[in-house]
């Protein structure tokens, strides 16, 4: 396998097609893509940024030069503290994905292991993501639990 490594500001074009591969995998079908050169100077940026609170993980694909196999990012996020976590420091996993041709092979699951490790390092109390019914074997065999509130969102 290859290893994982932390997402560079060249990888960028290549995170948001795999970020793609996981959107269109969780619709009934293929979703535009034309947000992309929007987001491609920001991701670029928050990609440079070593010390900041958003990381991604990758892997290179073993068949295609330039190309990635997988993807896993997460951001940190301060909330006030609580019994188990008195600092506040979270760990949000929102992107998890791997190119159809190189599944099966472990990749996804190094990436988290890559992101879980960064966010111990940056002192997170507990990590947070939303799985899918596929993806739920996955996290649970990394300690994952699910939580009994269920989400709420607001698109402003």
């Amino acid at each position: 396998m290859s290893p994982v490594r932390r997402a560079v500001p060249g990888d960028a074009e290549e995170v948001l097609r795999l970020r793609q591969v996981m959107i269109d995998s969780m619709a009934a079908a293929p979703t535009s893509a034309e947000w992309h050169a929007e987001s491609l100077p920001t991701l670029r940026a928050r990609l440079a940024e070593p010390d900041g609170q958003f990381a991604a993980f990758v892997v290179d694909h073993p068949d295609r030069p330039g190309a990635l196999a997988a993807l896993v990012a997460g951001t940190l996020e301060y909330r006030i503290g609580r019994s188990g976590n008195p600092h506040g420091t979270i760990g949000y996993v929102f992107s998890v994905a791997t190119d159809p041709d190189a599944r099966r092979r472990g990749y996804a699951r190094a990436c988290m292991a890559g992101l879980l490790d960064w966010f111990r390092e940056r002192g997170a109390g507990h990590v947070m993501l939303t799985s899918s019914a596929a993806a739920e074997p996955l996290y649970a065999s990394l300690g994952f639990t699910r939580d009994a509130d269920p989400s709420m969102r607001l698109y402003l």
